[in-house]
Parts: C-alpha cells; sequence; structure tokens
C-alpha cells in the first residue's frame, strides 16, 4: 500500500498537468482561431476569390519549404531528458542557419513555383512570405521549451497576439485598397509580434553554440520525424497543388475557403492537442498501462469535441457559409460538407501518432505516412479530374476512411487495445451526435425563411442543447470530474461531493 503511494501521486501529477495543458492550448487555440475566423470573415467580404488564391499558391509553396525548418529538432528537444541547455542552444543555432537559408531558398525558387502554377503574380508575395521562415526561428525554440514544460498558459500569450496583430493589419490594408497583400503582410507582421512576445513571456536566453556530440543525437532522432513532416505537408497540400494548377487560382480560393472552416475548428485543434499529448506521453513512455489509459481518454475526449463542430458544419453549412463568408462564396458549401466529414473521420485515432513518437517508433509513422500518401494521389487526382474540386474533397474522405482503420488497427498492436475498447470510448460521442442530427434537421427545415442570421443562430442553440445535453446524461461525472482536475472554478466542489456520495 505504501509502496504504491508515490507511483499514484506521480500518476496523478501528470494527469492533472497534462489536463491543465490540454486546458489552456484549447484555450489559446479556440481564441487564436476565434480571430482568425473573424478576421476571415471580414476579410472575405474586402477582397477576391483570387487574392485568397493567390496567397494560397503561396503558402504551398512555403509549406513544402517549410519541411526543413527545424528537421524535428525541437520534437528531438522534449524528448531530450538530459543536458537541457546545451541541447536546447544547439537547437536554437541550428535552426537559424536553417531560417536565414529558406528565406534566400524562397526567394530563388519563387520564379519556378509561378512557372508550375502558370501565375506570375505568385512570385513577389513567395518572396515576402518567405522572411517567416528566419524571422520564426527567433523564437521557435521559446514555444518549444515551453510545450516541453507544459506551460500552456504562458504559450496562449505569443499564439494570441499573433493572430490577432495579423487580423487588425490586414483588415486595416484591406481597407485601404492593399488587396492581396493585406494578407501579406499582416501575416508578416504577426510573425513578428509572435518572436517577440515569446522572449518575454519565456526567461530563456540563447547562447550561439552548436555542441557536435548533441547534435548528432537530436538530429537522429530529428530526422525519422523529419521525413514523417515531409510526408504529411504533400498530404495536406496534394490537394491545393492539384486543384491550384488544373482548375487556377479563383477555385483554388473557393476550395481553401471550404477547406478553412474545419481546419481552423478541428484539423488545426488535433496539430494543437498534439503539442500537448506528445510530450505527455513522453514522460509515460516506459508506464505501458498508464500509457493505454491516456491513450483511451484522449480519443474519448477528442472524438467529444469534434462530432458536434463537424454535425454543424454538414448538416448547416449553407447558413454558415452565408453568414460567415457571404454570398459571393456560396460555390464552397458541397466542399465544406464533405470536408466536414473528412474532418470528423480524421479525428478518430488521430493520437496514435503521439503514442509512436513516445516510445521512439517513429518507423511505424513513417510506414503509416507513406501508405497513406499512396493511396491519396490516386484518390485526389481521379477525384478532380471526374468531379472538379468536390471530387477532391470526396477523395479525402474516402482515403480518411481507410487511413482511420490502418490507425486503430495498429493502435491494438502497441498500446494492447482491442475494437470494443475504442466504441466504449467512442459511444458517448456517437450518441450525442445522433441526438443532434435528430433535434437540428428538423430545427433547420423549420427556419428556411429566417434571414441567415437568424437561422444559423437557432440551429447552433439547438445543436448545442441536444448534444450537450445528451453527453451530460452520459457523461456527467467524467466531464465534472476532467473539469475540476482543470481547476475550472465551481466544478472541484462538484466533483468533492459527487466522490462522496460515491463512498
Amino acid at each position: 500500500m505504501t509502496t504504491s503511494a508515490p507511483a499514484d501521486d506521480s500518476h496523478h501529477h501528470i494527469a492533472r498537468k497534462t489536463t491543465e495543458a490540454i486546458f489552456w492550448n484549447y484555450a489559446s487555440f479556440g481564441l487564436g482561431k476565434f480571430l482568425t475566423l473573424i478576421t476571415t470573415a471580414i476579410l472575405a467580404r474586402l477582397l477576391t476569390q483570387a487574392d485568397f488564391g493567390l496567397v494560397g499558391l503561396a503558402t504551398i509553396a512555403t509549406e513544402f519549404l517549410g519541411i526543413i525548418k527545424d528537421l524535428g529538432l525541437g520534437e528531438a528537444l522534449i524528448q531530450k531528458k538530459d543536458h537541457e541547455k546545451e541541447a536546447a542552444d544547439t537547437v536554437f543555432t541550428l535552426n537559424l542557419v536553417l531560417g536565414a537559408v529558406l528565406t534566400v531558398l524562397t526567394y530563388l525558387v519563387a520564379p519556378l513555383v509561378a512557372l508550375y502554377f502558370q501565375q506570375p503574380d505568385v512570385v513577389p508575395v513567395l518572396r515576402v512570405l518567405g522572411l517567416s521562415f528566419f524571422l520564426n526561428s527567433l523564437g521557435g525554440i521559446h514555444l518549444v521549451l515551453l510545450r516541453r514544460e507544459l506551460d500552456f498558459r504562458k504559450k496562449l500569450i505569443p499564439d494570441t497576439a499573433r493572430a490577432l496583430i495579423k487580423g487588425i493589419v490586414s483588415i486595416v490594408l484591406a481597407l485601404l485598397h492593399y488587396g492581396v497583400w493585406a494578407l501579406v503582410i499582416g501575416q508578416i507582421v504577426g510573425v513578428l509580434a509572435g518572436v517577440i512576445l515569446s522572449w518575454v513571456v519565456h526567461p530563456w536566453r540563447p547562447r550561439f553554440q552548436i555542441v557536435r556530440r548533441l547534435a548528432t543525437g537530436l538530429m537522429g532522432f530529428g530526422v525519422s520525424l523529419f521525413f514523417i513532416d515531409m510526408l504529411t505537408v504533400i498530404e495536406d497540400n496534394l490537394d491545393y497543388i492539384i486543384i491550384g494548377r488544373q482548375f487556377g487560382e479563383e477555385v483554388l480560393g473557393v476550395y481553401t475557403l471550404a477547406y478553412r472552416l474545419p481546419e481552423m475548428l478541428v484539423l488545426s485543434l488535433l496539430w494543437v492537442l498534439a503539442k500537448v499529448i506528445f510530450p505527455a506521453y513522453a514522460t509515460i513512455q516506459d508506464r505501458p498501462d498508464i500509457l493505454r489509459q491516456g491513450f483511451l481518454i484522449t480519443l474519448r475526449y477528442l472524438t467529444m469535441f469534434a462530432m458536434p463542430i463537424c454535425l454543424g458544419l454538414l448538416i448547416a453549412a449553407e447558413p454558415i457559409i452565408r453568414v460567415v463568408f457571404g454570398p459571393n462564396w456560396l460555390e464552397a458549401i458541397p466542399m465544406l460538407r464533405v470536408l466536414a466529414v473528412f474532418a470528423l473521420v480524421s479525428s478518430i485515432g488521430f493520437n496514435v501518432g503521439d503514442v509512436y513518437k513516445a516510445v521512439g517508433r517513429t518507423d511505424i509513422l513513417i510506414k503509416l505516412s507513406l501508405i497513406y500518401l499512396a493511396s491519396l494521389i490516386p484518390a485526389l487526382w481521379f477525384g478532380a479530374k471526374w468531379y472538379g474540386p468536390l471530387g477532391v474533397a470526396f477523395g479525402h474522405l474516402a482515403v480518411s476512411v481507410f487511413n482511420m482503420v490502418i490507425r486503430l488497427a495498429n493502435a491494438s498492436k502497441i498500446v494492447k487495445v482491442n475494437l470494443l475498447d475504442i466504441l466504449a470510448e467512442l459511444r458517448p460521442s456517437i450518441l450525442s451526435g445522433i441526438a443532434l442530427t435528430v433535434c437540428v434537421v428538423p430545427a433547420l427545415l423549420l427556419t428556411e425563411s429566417f434571414v441567415p442570421l437568424a437561422q444559423l443562430a437557432v440551429v447552433v442553440l439547438v445543436g448545442a442543447v441536444s448534444y450537450l445535453g445528451t453527453l451530460w446524461l452520459l457523461e456527467g461525472k467524467a466531464l465534472v470530474a476532467a473539469a475540476s482536475t482543470v481547476g475550472i472554478p465551481g466544478f472541484k466542489k462538484v466533483a468533492q461531493e459527487t466522490a462522496h456520495e460515491q463512498v
């Protein structure tokens, strides 16, 4: 009894710190994405489809070049357990060199990108956006250290400021008729603001040094992640490449905006949580029972978040597009519906990858990514050929279903879970999602004569009440316990009373 107490305390400490980190990282994510959504909604009424498409073309290039922005060294630094200060200095110096090289490289390859997409206007846009590589390298390690320490409360400040300042600058310049440059300059100023504040919130100050023995070990771990990142970037941008090449920047602008909502509200959430989940899993990599429990809990709560958002985007796509982006973007509605389902499927079992990284099995991630990419290329290509941009969205959905099955099948081997375990974790979200659908569809039909804003307000209210109400009936005690662990005011007392009643 006495020997297990320290382990229980350690487990509780890890769980509490991880839950708090998830809460604050999601708060940062939510606030940042809310600001981005408001900014995009305003800019959609001030700028053209071509403006968004042109930046989209440039962003494709920066995403590909950004593959080598840190060679996976940031994740390697998180996993490293010794010589932390020297390792941080080494990674900072290497990142600074890589950032400078990428900025120069972006300037040089811009004409080639313009040639591929047959759009010469992308050259100056891409060259200016290339400055973000060097700027980001100045503050990237400060953010990595905050992630390692699971101090996402402080990380909220630079993340939010980046989105806020980017939005303000972009809107002001759009009102001054700067066109596409409103988006470009806003992006650069936002990055600069984030870098400055990352230095303010974290006291670490780097030394310019490269310790060779540490660099070798870090790069050994980072190279595997580099290949994974490379495959991920190709997967994430393949649809943009195909649409941009075959249909031009205006169609790309519509597709980009359709993708924007599920990306901001769900897909980005997956990556945000991964930034917390990976360092948390890394701390318990040698404790398989706790790692299994952590995987299942993450699966449950991640799906709880994704389910209502994706179903809402699917069912209420038309009023959402009309209210958020305006009547000029109605072509995005069918694409949004398909991409919403794609985002939901992608969220199920997404956290398996962080388990592989935590236990040092990045080789599995590489194999899975290669399988995914091998199926994605023909799916998107033929989808675009036969059904245009909507076919690309359907291609994404089909491959995501295939990938989900493979992810969960592999999870059974690594964390020792079976199909029944997974279904048990998904059950609350599925049942609550059914309740949401049953209530929202009639509400949408009954409010067809309403103005879009009023219709959307009714649908959101009905959806929230039906989903959260059902979820509370199924998982009320678990939700109270989670809120108490995070430290949300009022829930700690409720959790204590619930525990007392159970005793």
